[in-house]
């Protein structure tokens, strides 16, 4: 096969995960039919049979392009120059709150929309979140770790568990911020955060 065909080939399956993760973003995955999808993308439904074998198909790869992403992101962020580990956290929890609201996400709440969705419907679809959460989790044990070392804060308990337990408030605190059409729980879990690693209030 030539570049430009791998590059073509590339592309229409891109665009099709894009739209796909922007609509299902916005609706959940049981409300978006593939017609809905290709009329996005501009692509026949040939196109979509061709990349991917079935809607659930699509659904793993959808979230298997979106938890890359988010943990090549993350990567980037707990990297930053000219900053403790602890600032580094905190600004990882910063873009979640900015990005994880009620209103339009443009995809990027994909995993808080679809997590409790889909782990009923799909195996393969639960197998892919478990292992993007499990990903972003341990990069999290991580940072908490390198920052208890440089001294940037401390905690409790061990690494491991308070990486766990932030993931999961900031997960739960998505939910209720989209029940309750309302920002606050972020500002409540921003200052949980700051208990859990002994950090100073704002």
């Amino acid at each position: 096969m030539n570049t430009t065909t791998t590059s073509e080939t590339n592309d229409v399956r891109a665009t099709i995960l894009a739209t796909g993760q922007r609509l299902m973003a916005g609706k959940g995955f049981s409300a978006v039919g593939l017609n809905e999808i290709l009329t996005g993308a501009g692509v026949p439904k040939g196109s979509f049979y061709h990349y991917f074998g079935s809607k659930d198909a699509f659904g793993e790869a959808l979230l298997d392009t979106y938890f890359d992403d988010y943990l090549a992101e993350l990567d980037v962020t707990l990297a930053q120059p000219g900053m403790n580990m602890a600032q580094r956290l905190i600004s990882y929890f910063e873009v979640w709150r900015q990005t994880q609201s009620f209103f339009d996400c443009q995809g990027k709440c994909l995993a808080v929309k679809m997590a409790a969705e889909v782990a009923d419907l799909s195996e393969a679809m639960r197998l892919s979140i478990k292992r993007g959460t499990s990903g972003i989790v341990r990069r999290l044990a991580a940072a908490i770790e390198a920052g208890v070392a440089e001294g940037s804060l401390s905690i409790a308990a061990d690494a491991d568990s308070t990486a766990h337990s932030l993931y999961q408030l900031w997960l739960g605190t998505s939910v209720m911020v989209k029940i309750e059409r309302d920002v606050a729980p972020f500002t409540t879990a921003m200052n949980t955060t700051h208990q859990i690693l002994h950090l100073p209030q704002h």
